[in-house]
Formats: C-alpha cells, structure tokens, sequence
C-alpha cells in the first residue's frame, strides 16, 4: 500500500499531516506536483515532479495507483478514475470518495461548471478549518489501522 497525494492544491497543513503518518506508519508517501516540493529527509516520503500542463500530475497518479492505494486529492474526476482501479481517494477534509458518492459529486461539479459559463457567482469552497483538519488526520488514521 501506498499514498499519493495530488500535491499542487493540497494545503501545507494537510502535507505535514501526511509526513508524520508516514514516518510513524513506514508506508510509503509520494508527492506528485508541476513544481518544485520540499518534502523532510526520509526514506518513506518522496516528491515526483511531473512536467507542467493540464492534468500531467492527476494522468501520472492514475498511472502509478494500485489497487488498495491512497489518493489525497479534491480533484472529482482523479478521485472517479482511481477509484476505477480498485484505490481509495480520500479528500483533504476528510471525506471519502466512493464507488456510491463519486458519481454524484463529478454531475454536481458539472453542473456547478455550467453555471459558472453562464455567469453565474457559484462561490468556492471556505477556507480549511480546524474541524476539517482533525477530520482529515481521523479518517486518514482510521484507513492506516485497517
């Protein structure tokens, strides 16, 4: 088993979560980005730097995923096409992607794209709160024990 994070988007406080699960649990960690990371000095935790374009890091983590492996990403159509392979996609606030939920989320996303190209104001997501970042280390804690 491994974890790949889509490390472009993921917030910096998510990041060290996943650092210390890494070295505490000794499963292996990769950061996929189109830029330079700055990971700790350690055997269990790496950063592949893909090259820059749409959608290069998401093609290199469908790529590399295995089955029984964990994405960190808030990336819908990532989540759908790993989940695909038989991996798990966990969101940076915690919430799993499922072969039951992926669906809906990828038609919401859609539809939230339509408005948006009509002009419609759909907002973004609120800032990561402190709720949302212990859910993360909880559920991330609760698939590492499994």
């Amino acid at each position: 088993m491994a974890i790949w994070v889509d490390a472009d988007a993921c917030p910096k406080v998510i990041k060290t979560i996943l650092f210390r699960a890494a070295e505490r649990t000794g499963v292996p960690l990769t950061l996929v980005a189109n830029q330079y990371l700055q990971v700790p000095p350690s055997r269990n935790i790496k950063a592949l730097r893909v090259a820059s374009g749409f959608d290069v890091a998401d093609s290199e983590i469908v790529k590399r995923v295995a089955r029984g492996d964990l994405v960190i990403t808030s990336d819908i159509p990532l989540a759908a096409e790993v989940i695909e392979q038989g991996a798990f996609a966990l969101t940076p606030r915690g919430e799993f992607f499922t072969r039951e939920n992926v669906q809906a989320r990828l038609d919401m996303r859609d539809f939230l794209d339509t408005m948006r190209a009509s002009g419609v104001d759909t907002g973004g997501p609120s800032a990561l709160s402190d709720s949302d970042k212990r859910e993360f280390a909880n559920s991330l804690d609760r698939y590492l024990a499994k």
